[in-house]
């Protein structure tokens, strides 16, 4: 009865373990903020990733995020949440991994910047080896295009 992790869930395993974290955001504004922090991965079974955050803004504002991330075999693809404690929405992921086997763009919908309504965002996971992955967000614009506003480095400590 109980389900058992598949190839697809130890495609999460290289993010297990302490990172730290630097991240770079652009407002929409135009203005950068650069974020420091630390980041705990860990396994819940073989079958999640619960990735805990916490840090500190350029403005000196303390903040702390819980991602988690799994694969659903229904659905053929990857599901998780991310909550954060400078925001009131739930993030809903959903997504697969690109033709490289490296990265895992994480699609869902959230507030648009400007307060005007809703808009889609992606949430990238890009795997560069061992040591070392990458975190992008982007927003699809009016336009259609997609326009990366934050940045991310993970170095295992």
């Amino acid at each position: 009865m109980f389900a058992k992790p598949q190839h697809e869930h130890q495609w999460l395993d290289p993010l297990i373990g302490q990172w730290k974290i630097e991240h770079e955001c652009q407002e929409p504004d135009g203005k950068i903020s650069t974020t420091l922090g630390v980041m705990n991965c860990r396994s819940l079974g073989g079958m999640w990733l619960i990735c805990e955050s916490s840090g500190e803004s350029s403005e000196a504002e303390l903040w702390s995020s819980i991602m988690t991330l799994g694969y659903d075999p229904q659905r053929k693809q990857y599901v998780g949440t991310f909550v954060g404690s400078m925001m009131t929405n739930i993030w809903h992921y959903q997504g697969v991994v690109d033709e490289s086997g490296k990265r895992l763009p994480l699609e869902s919908e959230g507030p648009a910047f400007d307060g005007s309504g809703r808009c889609k965002y992606r949430d990238t996971i890009e795997i560069l080896d061992n040591e070392n992955w990458l975190f992008t967000s982007e927003l699809q614009a009016d336009d259609g295009k997609w326009r990366q506003f934050m940045a991310g480095k993970h170095t295992r400590t």
